[in-house]
């Protein structure tokens, strides 16, 4: 096979790709507001986290990640998904946090110049800027549906998955 006149094709713009990743941020935002205040910081099943320490894992990654892919600055190391420090006591605390983030990523998104530079994210996880942001949304993909198996434990219809706007 010649590869003379081979082409690169594009599967995803890097604005789609966030398009993409905030209509599941849009959904992972409904499956908290879905949960009742004691229950999102106080429920577990099978020794899991609560869906809140999930959550702010996501917040963790999301905006400092969006940061480093930007501009390799990946910020503190003491991540209050991690630390316990400076955790949201309510609801309402956590969502303000879940609307910062998402700032977050619509201001250094665009900064990202480079999908397929080799970096080390957070100084410890190597890979691509790509890499890292397709992990970045698995793993929030990942949490949430902890989160989905919580709201079934205490008897609340989730939101549909497929409803990504």
């Amino acid at each position: 096979m010649s590869t003379e006149n081979a082409t690169t094709t594009t599967l995803l713009s890097p604005q789609d790709l966030l398009k993409h990743w905030q209509g599941h941020r849009g959904l992972t935002r409904r499956v908290i507001e879905a949960f009742p205040e004691k229950e999102l910081f106080e429920y577990t099943i099978g020794g899991m986290r609560t869906f809140a320490q999930l959550v702010m894992e996501i917040i963790d990654l999301t905006g400092p990640g969006a940061k480093g892919l930007a501009t390799d600055d990946w910020g503190p190391k003491d991540m209050p998904h991690i630390t316990g420090n400076n955790m949201p006591v309510t609801k309402a605390e956590l969502l303000e946090r879940w609307d910062d983030t998402t700032t977050e990523l619509e201001t250094y998104w665009p900064q990202i110049d480079d999908f397929e530079k080799s970096i080390i994210a957070f100084g410890q996880y190597p890979g691509t800027a790509l890499s890292m942001a397709l992990y970045f949304i698995d793993n929030e993909i990942h949490h949430r549906g902890q989160g989905y198996v919580y709201l079934r434990g205490l008897g609340i219809e989730p939101p549909f998955f497929w409803d990504r706007p």
